[in-house]
């Protein structure tokens, strides 16, 4: 039996909900694509530099930065940065989580 290829667009929603085992679709795979794909667009090339988004997780948002300062940064940039968010990427983030780990 010969399966059709099916695009992308119409299945990426199901492998989203089925990788964080919900039924929902809490967080659109434009939402994920515009977060992770217009990244640096949304942040500026000097945070991009040094935060990483790692998961988008219905409205929270975990990054990892490559130094301590910028996760005390970011609470300071909290603010702006869920407005660029949702503006750049559509995605309405309302708690940016910071991991360090060195990129």
């Amino acid at each position: 039996m010969t399966r059709e290829p099916v695009p992308i667009s119409d299945s990426l929603g199901s492998v989203i909900r089925s990788l964080r085992h919900e039924s929902s679709d809490a967080v659109s795979a434009t939402h994920i694509g515009g977060v992770f794909g217009r990244w640096t667009e949304a942040v500026g090339d000097a945070v991009a530099a040094h935060v990483k988004p790692v998961k988008l997780d219905g409205t929270t948002l975990v990054v990892e930065v490559d130094d301590p300062a910028w996760a005390t940064q970011l609470r300071f940039l909290e603010t702006a940065l869920k407005q660029r968010l949702l503006e750049v990427a559509g995605a309405t983030v309302e708690t940016i989580e910071a991991r360090v780990r060195r990129f």
